[in-house]
């Protein structure tokens, strides 16, 4: 029995603690489960298990996200070690949700949680913890946690991220902060605390109200070799954020009764062709097709897509389920391009684009020069060097370069460009995944009435967001590649 007292967590859970009585109890620690619960108690200054069980009551509801991290760190914590044996499907069954399962199976769950076995054994540090949900940090790693809303609470999300190396690069001193619009002085609070804590060369942030205002905030460096300072009017590639715009455009075809979405995809392609003759206009939409995403997703210029795909994109995934990937845009992209007889690039700006006033945004077939920013990658000494120069090779899937105020435009008018019941229809789930589902293009979390769509890339990151209740929408572009998640929860919620 340990000496050494030890402080309960913010949101101490006893189930958790009868499960450390019980698996100390197995590993012959003490003698018997009374034994182990009293040693517990003690350790946390307490005389006894009932002591200690009132203590924990009196706190108030416990967070079953916190309660399920914890049985994963303490089943995992000795995988790698001789003799550890894996739990079972049914004993993960308990713990995560089907939907979870489905996406990553147990084999593969238990694989990559033993990956990171030891740094499960380090306590839970800076614990943000609500009833369903729960961040913190653990050793080396960033912990993100959901259970559901029903018992037995199961995990349906669980990540781990490793943490960013520190920046130590001196230019990033003083940043400057420019403006357009009147900025909310929460939105300039979370620049400044974003770009601090996760260490960025430019952050941009954006939104705009059912009333069609639109501010902007920009932060720090558009080129930090050079000493650019980042202004609102950057241009920044938007990545997978474009798949909105390519929905958009589709979704308009069905409008005008040229495509319809539960019609095969192949009924409309001609240059390339669907190795699955069953996959409809919805799946795609939906990344429910099993279309196969380009070997390599990125190049110095663009190429002719059926370079990309050979002239029958092969569907190795599972038709019907959620599988995100950029293969089902890809070829949107060239479904959009069959059925209107132009280039992708050209069909999306005139059907979007400009109906929309988004005069700063277009679609690069080489790296672009005028009013861009530069990508970064911090080194292993914390230093920021340029990132290559990269363009998606299927543009309508990745190819958007935009400014955050046009991003901010697009998030205010999309559904204006459609009939009302087919811009609902995008914002319903059409596959579900763990902590959400996919609309026509959209990634939806119903509870919290948001919908939007990351986009990341070489030294680059973003986010679109609204809230399809109040009509608000939400840009984040930052010229380094990190989680934005962070900024997405700061931005939100104080604004909402």
């Amino acid at each position: 029995m340990s000496d050494q007292s030890r402080a309960l967590p913010d949101r101490p859970s006893l189930r958790y603690l009868k499960l450390e009585a019980k698996r100390r109890l197995s590993a012959g620690e003490f003698a018997t489960l009374q034994l182990a619960q009293l040693a517990i108690a003690r350790e946390h200054g307490l005389p006894s298990w009932t002591a200690l069980k009132e203590q924990i009551e009196a706190a108030g509801p416990a967070s079953h996200a916190l309660t399920q991290v914890r049985w994963v760190m303490s089943r995992f914590a000795a995988a790698d070690t001789p003799g550890w044996t894996p739990p079972d499907e049914e004993e993960l069954r308990g713990h995560f949700d089907d939907d979870y399962l489905s996406l990553l199976p147990p084999g593969r769950l238990s694989g990559l949680l033993g990956s990171v076995a030891g740094q499960l054994r380090e306590d839970l540090v800076d614990v943000r913890a609500e009833p369903r949900r729960l961040r913190a940090r653990v050793a080396g790693l960033r912990v993100e946690a959901a259970t559901g809303g029903e018992p037995p609470y199961r995990l349906r999300e669980l990540r781990f991220y490793p943490l960013e190396t520190k920046v130590a690069d001196p230019r990033l001193e003083a940043p400057e902060t420019r403006a357009s619009g009147v900025v909310p002085a929460e939105a300039d609070s979370v620049a400044a605390e974003s770009f601090a804590e996760l260490g960025l060369v430019g952050l941009m942030l954006a939104g705009g109200n059912g009333d069609g205002s639109v501010w902007v905030t920009a932060r720090g460096w558009a080129d930090l070799d050079q000493g650019d300072v980042l202004l609102p009017d950057h241009r920044f590639p938007a990545y997978s954020i474009t798949q909105l715009v390519t929905a958009t455009a589709v979704l308009r075809l069905v409008a005008d009764g040229l495509v319809r979405l539960d019609a095969p995809a192949n009924a409309y392609l001609r240059t390339i062709r669907l190795a699955d003759d069953d996959v409809t206009v919805r799946h795609l939409l939906s990344h429910a097709g099993g279309v196969d995403s380009p070997a390599s997703m990125f190049a110095g210029r663009v190429p002719e897509l059926v370079s990309v795909t050979g002239p029958a994109a092969s569907c190795n995934g599972r038709r019907g389920t959620f599988g995100y990937g950029y293969g089902e845009y890809a070829m949107l992209g060239q479904l959009i391009a069959d059925v209107t007889g132009t280039r992708y690039e050209d069909a999306a700006t005139s059907m979007v684009l400009r109906p929309l006033g988004m005069t700063a945004s277009w679609f690069p077939r080489g790296r672009p020069v005028s009013r861009v920013v530069m990508g970064h990658h911090l080194t292993d000494e914390g230093v920021f060097e340029r990132a290559p120069a990269r363009l998606s090779v299927a543009p309508a899937s990745g190819g958007l370069w935009t400014a955050a105020a046009d991003l901010v435009r697009f998030g205010l008018g999309w559904s204006s460009l459609l009939p009302g019941a087919l811009a609902r229809e995008a914002l319903q789930p059409q596959a579900e995944f763990p902590g959400g589902a996919a609309g026509l293009g959209w990634m939806l979390v119903p509870p919290k009435d948001v919908a939007g769509h990351p986009g990341a890339g070489p030294g680059f990151s973003a986010s679109l967001v609204i809230r399809p209740g109040t009509g608000q929408t939400w840009v984040i572009l930052t010229n380094r590649r990190v989680l934005v998640e962070p900024i997405n929860e700061r931005l939100i919620r104080p604004l909402t």
